[in-house]
C-alpha cells in the first residue's frame, strides 16, 4: 500500500476518567459477591475491572488513517478521490452537527468526549452517503492531510 503524502494517523482512545469509572465498576462487583467470602470479592474486583476495562479500550480503539489515496476511519474505507472539502467543526458546530442537522444517511465515527470534528462531504454519486463525520483531536491536519492526499491522487 503507498504512502499518502502526509500521512495521518489517529486513535480516539477513551478518556482517562473512564479507567477510573472501569476501577469502580470492578469495586461494585467486589461489594456485591462480599458476602460470598473473601475470594469471590477478590475474582469480582478482578474480573469486574478487567470486563469493564475491556469495553473501555474496545470503544477507544476507534482509529482514523489517511493512507494509499483512502480514508480508513473506523470500518469504512473511503478514496480521497470521492471526498470533496472538508469543513473544520469547533465543539458548538460539531454539536449541531451531531444533533439537529445531522442526515440519518452520513457516515459519523462519533467520540462524544472529542470536542472537535471535520466534516467532508461526500462527492460520489453512486454513494448515497453525504458527507462523512469523523470526532477528531486534530482537525486541521486531518484536514491537511486529506488535501494532500487528494492533490497527490489527482496528479497521479
Amino acid at each position: 500500500m503507498q504512502l499518502s503524502a502526509t500521512p495521518y494517523e489517529e486513535r480516539l482512545t477513551a478518556p482517562r476518567s473512564w479507567w477510573l469509572i472501569s476501577f469502580l465498576m470492578g469495586v461494585s462487583l467486589a461489594l456485591i459477591l462480599l458476602p460470598f467470602g473473601t475470594l469471590p470479592m477478590l475474582g469480582g474486583l478482578a474480573g469486574g475491572t478487567a470486563a469493564a476495562a475491556v469495553v473501555a479500550s474496545s470503544y477507544g480503539s476507534a482509529r482514523i488513517r489517511v493512507v494509499g489515496g483512502h480514508l480508513l476511519a473506523g470500518e469504512a474505507r473511503i478514496p480521497v478521490s470521492a471526498l470533496g472539502e472538508a469543513e473544520i467543526l469547533d465543539a458548538d458546530e460539531a454539536r449541531a452537527w451531531r444533533t439537529h442537522k445531522a442526515d440519518p444517511r452520513c457516515f459519523m465515527l462519533l467520540r462524544a468526549y472529542v470536542p472537535g470534528a471535520l466534516r467532508v462531504d461526500v462527492t460520489d454519486p453512486a454513494d448515497p452517503t453525504p458527507y462523512v463525520f469523523l470526532s477528531t483531536r486534530e482537525p486541521e491536519r486531518l484536514a491537511q492531510a486529506l488535501r494532500a492526499a487528494k492533490d497527490a491522487a489527482d496528479a497521479a
